[in-house]
């Protein structure tokens, strides 16, 4: 941990291995940029925060340590240390597809994610097409998975009582 806070590129952990995390494109940071911003102005003045890119997350299931796009978390944010640099309880999290992470974001992490008693939502964003898939769990601890392809779209989020309007995802976006 006291490597990877002086270190100058960020690092993922899992199973006793480290893994740099490669730059990402423009289209990702514009995406990443745009959930944020927008999901801060729909839910300013709520007791909710909203992060992106930078916040370690650490799934205590599986012992991964990683950085979620974008993540929002209500109510007192827990974390690992008093360092206040990795999270335990997000409610809604975020990863902006890229060819090298898709495979690894659909299958392990999102098996990872759903050990986060805290989780309610997982959503993947493409980024060189207009593609929102959010799965959304039940309570009967399944998932639904819902698909959204359309810029006039809008993604629910009942228990944050927002919705993300995809033409605010992909804003600026080249596809």
């Amino acid at each position: 941990m006291e490597l990877e806070r002086k270190a100058e590129q960020r690092s993922q952990y899992f199973d006793g291995e480290v893994y740099a995390m490669a730059g990402a494109s423009a289209n990702h940071v514009q995406i990443t940029t745009n959930i944020s911003g927008t999901l801060r102005n729909l839910l300013k003045g709520r007791d909710c925060r909203v992060g992106a890119v930078d916040m370690r997350l650490f799934v205590p299931a599986s012992g991964l340590y990683t950085y979620p796009d974008v993540f929002v978390v209500c109510g007192e944010p827990q974390f690992m240390t008093s360092h206040t640099d990795t999270l335990l309880n997000p409610i809604v999290l975020f990863e902006v597809l890229s060819e090298s992470t898709e495979q690894f974001d659909r299958g392990k992490k999102f098996s990872y994610y759903q050990t986060i008693a805290s989780l309610s939502d997982y959503v993947l964003v493409s980024q060189d097409q207009c593609r929102v898939e959010r799965f959304k769990k039940q309570p009967s601890g399944d998932w639904l998975l819902s698909v959204f392809t359309s810029l006039e779209d809008r993604v629910a989020f009942p228990e944050l009582d927002v919705e993300l309007p995809l033409s605010e995802v992909y804003y600026l976006v080249e596809m």
